[in-house]
């Protein structure tokens, strides 16, 4: 896999400026050794869904491997006049050595569980913020709405074809590394085929048609020179009085004396279930049962769906805008904070952000996540937060309760649990292979398998349950209560 565009960017000044001003003052303050613990998580799914997947740790492991402060950084944050030359000189040496722990990509994800934790020096744990969010949260994102999507087609093929509506470069070629991950089967950005191997595609735009005197002929010229993948765009005049029967015209006068079969027609505009249904039958008269019809033009998972609830007869998608960007709901609310600081003698002093808005309380403690899988039917069942180090037996059952709705409970039998956080830094060393984006995918799609369908559905969900221990709802309950005995 080439991933020269990826590898070797130095992107550690893509911070926050604050990051910044906070680490001079932990450095002025003597502090630049306290280790510190960060959790990255978020709090709401985009689309209400029931679900979110994870993605984007290889770009995060890729901007801790190229760390460093250049000789240009340097002089530009002294030009500021904010930092003091010690604060300069801990920056120009500056060594990454922390411990990072994270869910591995592909994996369905759900609100307020660490999804990443760091653990380190806390300048350097701070600095880590802005790039650690913008990486996770776009490609999530994007990576949870093309799951949806391809959801909503039933296996029928999906292509991401957003690049030219993508906020950037960046967006539109990992969009397309999110999309696939997600479920997509391909895309139509080239670069993301060279770089992470994901199958681009791509036949014509309506430009070809209108470069020839007659659709006939444009069609006829592109047979000819792509008599083995030929798929015609049929909608540049009229579908089913012009482009249709060109098509037909051109699959028996050109590809059939060369000997090939044609492989599809595109729709791109118009009522695409009536067309469809219409195109079909016109093809199947033809003889050509076996040419598949695509269908484009603003699709999202729900038009997806309304297409095969009005009989549409599509074999494939090909979605743009509304996947690239979630037009829907284009914000992934991941955040960063910390959860707690290590004392003198090794043990951990949680901490814990307080709000009026219940939503944002933060879950406090350096933690482990499980997933509870049911042995039965090999379902997941809840997520479980437990202290790190803290022992969990579940081979005689396990009380789980909604953290905030005390009273809900459910008592589980003959479930395993699976740690969910793997560490991928250990002391600044990557630890942790990272799979091919193939593998990536295929798992996405196996473990979104292991969710209920009714987690799954894309109005009202079932709610996911992520609990707490009793041990770790007893901290955050007692910080809780001291807090608001102060103010």
């Amino acid at each position: 896999m080439s991933t020269n565009w990826a590898q070797n960017r130095n992107l550690t000044m893509l911070t926050d400026f604050y990051e910044l001003t906070m680490s001079n003052g932990y450095l002025e303050n003597g502090m630049q050794d306290k280790i510190a613990v960060f959790d990255m998580f978020f709090r709401t799914i985009p689309d209400k869904a029931g679900f979110a997947i994870f993605a984007g740790l290889e770009q995060v492991i890729d901007y801790l491997n190229n760390l460093k402060f250049t000789d240009e950084d340097i002089v530009y944050l002294r030009k500021k006049n904010l930092f003091s030359e010690k604060f300069l000189d801990y920056l120009k040496n500056f060594q990454f050595t922390c411990d990072v722990w994270s869910m591995e990509e592909g994996t369905p994800i759900f609100p307020n569980e660490p999804v990443v934790t760091v653990r380190g020096p806390i300048i350097q744990v701070q600095l880590l913020e802005t790039m650690i969010l913008l990486t996770i949260n776009f490609q999530s994102l994007i990576a949870t709405k093309a799951n949806r999507i391809v959801r909503a087609a039933q296996g029928k093929q999906v292509l991401e074809f957003g690049s030219r509506r993508a906020q950037s470069s960046d967006a539109a070629i990992l969009g397309a590394r999110a999309a696939y991950i997600g479920g997509c089967h391909g895309t139509a950005c080239t670069i993301a085929d060279r770089e992470y191997l994901i199958p681009a595609s791509g036949t014509m735009a309506h430009s070809w048609v209108q470069m020839f005197d007659s659709e006939y002929e444009a069609f006829k010229r592109y047979a000819e020179v792509y008599p083995d993948s030929c798929t015609l765009l049929v909608d540049t005049y009229n579908v089913l009085k012009s482009g249709i029967p060109n098509a037909i015209k051109t699959f028996n006068e050109v590809l059939k004396p060369m000997g090939y079969r044609p492989k599809g027609v595109r729709i791109d505009s118009g009522d695409i279930a009536y067309l469809s249904k219409k195109a079909r039958r016109m093809l199947d008269e033809a003889g050509y049962h076996d040419v598949a019809i695509i269908a484009s033009n603003s699709l999202d998972e729900y038009l997806i769906r309304d297409l095969f609830l009005q009989g549409a007869c599509i074999d494939g998608f090909g979605v743009g805008e509304n996947l690239i960007t979630s037009k829907s709901d284009p914000v992934f609310g991941g955040v960063y904070k910390l959860v707690a600081v290590q004392k003198d003698d090794g043990t951990y002093q949680p901490k814990i952000k307080i709000s009026e808005s219940i939503e944002k309380v933060t879950t406090p403690h350096f933690k482990e996540l499980y997933r509870l899988y049911s042995n039965e039917s090999g379902m997941a069942v809840a997520d479980y937060l437990a202290i790190r180090g803290e022992e969990l037996r579940v081979e005689n059952g396990l009380t789980i309760f909604d953290p905030v709705e005390v009273w809900k409970k459910k008592y589980l039998t003959n479930i395993t649990a699976k740690p969910m956080l793997k560490q991928i830094f250990k002391n600044g060393a990557l630890v942790y292979k990272t799979p091919s984006l193939a593998d990536i995918r295929t798992y996405c799609l196996e473990q979104v398998d292991l969710l209920w369908d009714e987690v799954k559905r894309f109005e009202y969900p079932h709610r996911y349950y992520v609990d707490l221990s009793f041990r770790l709802w007893d901290v955050k309950n007692t910080l809780l209560s001291s807090y608001m005995a102060k103010y």
